[in-house]
C-alpha cells in the first residue's frame, strides 16, 4: 500500500484502491451521507446494496483513505463523459463523520488529481455540487476549481428547499 508523501499532503495518508473487503466500511461512510440527502442527488431511501452498486459502478475506480486499519474516506474516479468528453475526469468523495475536518477530503482530492493525470485526463469537472455544501465549495475553490455554471434550484434540499447546483472545473 503506497503512503502519500507528507510534504505534498497535510498528513501522511495511505490511500489505496478499494477492494470488495472494504464494502462494509464504505457503506458505513456513504449511507449516512446518502440518507441525509443534503449533498448528493441520490435517493435517500436507497438500499445498501444499491448504494454500493452506485459507488462501485463499472465505470468507476474506487479508492479508500485508510488510517490505522480504519477506512475514513472513499472516492471514485471516472471519465465525466464518453467519446469526445472522455479526457475530462469526474469524481465523488465522501468522508466518515469522525474524520471530517482532518484533511481527509483534501488528501483524497489531491490523490485523485494525480490518479486522473496518470490515466491521461486533462481536466476534472464536477457536474452537480450542491451550492449549500459550503465545505465542498470552499475546498474545490481552494484547490483551483472555477464555477463554470450554476443551475438554479436544481437540488431539493431536505431542510433548505430548492438550492442551486454548481458545475465546477479545473485543468489538471
Amino acid at each position: 500500500m503506497p503512503i502519500i508523501d507528507a510534504t505534498r499532503y497535510l498528513i501522511p495518508m495511505p490511500i489505496r484502491p478499494a477492494t470488495s473487503a472494504d464494502a462494509d466500511a464504505i457503506a458505513a461512510i456513504i449511507l449516512p451521507v446518502i440518507r441525509a440527502g443534503e449533498t448528493y442527488a441520490l435517493d435517500p431511501a436507497m438500499t445498501e446494496e444499491a448504494a454500493l452498486a452506485y459507488w462501485f459502478g463499472g465505470d468507476k475506480t474506487v479508492f479508500v483513505f485508510e488510517e490505522d486499519g480504519a477506512v475514513l474516506g472513499t472516492y471514485y474516479l471516472r471519465a465525466n463523459q464518453a467519446g469526445g468528453g472522455d479526457h475530462v475526469a469526474n469524481a465523488g468523495y465522501m468522508t466518515g463523520s469522525p474524520a471530517r475536518g482532518r484533511g481527509v477530503a483534501r488528501a483524497m482530492a489531491l490523490h485523485s488529481f494525480d490518479e486522473a493525470r496518470a490515466r491521461g485526463f486533462a481536466a476534472m469537472q464536477f457536474n452537480f455540487v450542491v451550492a449549500s455544501n459550503e465545505a465542498a465549495v470552499h475546498l474545490w475553490t481552494a484547490l483551483g476549481f472555477a464555477t463554470v455554471g450554476r443551475v438554479p434550484g436544481a437540488f431539493r434540499h431536505p431542510r433548505l428547499g430548492s438550492v442551486d447546483a454548481l458545475v465546477m472545473h479545473r485543468p489538471l
